[in-house]
């Protein structure tokens, strides 16, 4: 009897190791079992996944890529005590309101050159004059991927476009290198090619316009991003960046995060084409008889 006894005991002892992901050798967390069996749906072409679909991320990745306290605003002012919001952020109370965030750079920091960074704390400190996103500029990649905003891929089997509800921008996948982007633009040019299972699209040719985030990161028009898109399960995809800019950074850096595939009516894009939205904050100031 006590044999039995011990025997369940050590079973169990065994199963919650393999729940927590720390087995011993041939065990592994259930989990990363079924990440790893997982084979998607083949698309159109009938060989590579389907990742046709509205897919969006449940992050607060577009206020700051890097790990973050919940803070009063982006950009604040000193304070008898703490700092508090800029006088344009102070009337939005808890809506300019900065959520928390676990970060989605692997190894937490983004690795600034020394010069740089001054860079990237002033663009911070005047987020509200500097943001792009303020003003409804092109949010560039990989940017576009984690707004508030949902995006669609259009899969066919021989073709490959993302269309953003932000601003109604939109990426062409290419399959074949034309070569160097004629000019630099704000979602530059993508190449795509499959590595299995995953879709890996090499994105150059992007101005130095666009930033990270809202918290001021950013990067120079050497900037070149490497996306990889993987099926994880029936409604998740793993996303990846590869960023390198040896004008900006010292390394290059990565950001990884879960896309999540909308399902029912709300599965489509609807229309935030905010151009018309900022109009009064870029030009109203050349009316003939501004507005108080």
């Amino acid at each position: 009897m006590a044999q039995k006894t011990s025997a369940l005991m050590a079973a169990c002892a065994v199963g919650a190791l393999a729940l927590t992901g720390i087995a011993g050798p041939g065990f592994a967390a259930p989990a990363k079992s079924m990440a790893a069996a997982y084979r998607a749906p083949r698309g159109p072409d009938g060989k590579h996944p389907d990742l046709n679909g509205v897919w969006q991320v449940l992050n607060t990745a577009n206020w700051n890529v890097e790990p973050h306290a919940a803070s009063a605003a982006v950009e604040l002012r000193p304070g008898p005590v703490v700092p508090v919001p800029a006088k344009a952020i102070l009337a939005l109370g808890a809506v300019g309101a900065v959520p928390a965030g676990p970060g989605v750079v692997v190894g937490g920091t983004i690795p600034y050159k020394p010069e740089a960074l001054k860079i990237r704390d002033d663009n911070k400190a005047n987020y509200l004059a500097k943001d792009p996103e303020v003003k409804c500029y092109l949010p560039g990649v990989p940017r576009a991927t984690y707004m508030d905003h949902p995006f669609q891929i259009f899969q066919s089997d021989t073709a490959m476009m993302i269309a953003y509800e932000y601003d109604s921008a939109a990426r062409n996948i290419l399959f074949k290198d034309p070569g160097p982007a004629p000019v630099d633009s704000w979602m530059g040019q993508s190449v795509a090619h499959w590595e299995g299972d995953t879709l890996v699209v090499v994105v150059t040719g992007m101005n130095d316009q666009t930033w990270l985030d809202r918290a001021g990161n950013f990067h120079s028009d050497q900037f070149k991003v490497t996306e990889r898109y993987t099926p994880t399960g029936p409604g998740t995809m793993k996303y990846e960046a590869e960023i390198t800019d040896p004008e900006t950074y010292t390394r290059p850096w990565k950001m990884e995060m879960t896309l999540y595939k909308r399902v029912g009516a709300d599965a489509r894009l609807e229309q935030f084409k905010c151009v018309e939205f900022v109009t009064e904050l870029m030009y109203g100031d050349l009316r003939r008889e501004p507005l108080k």
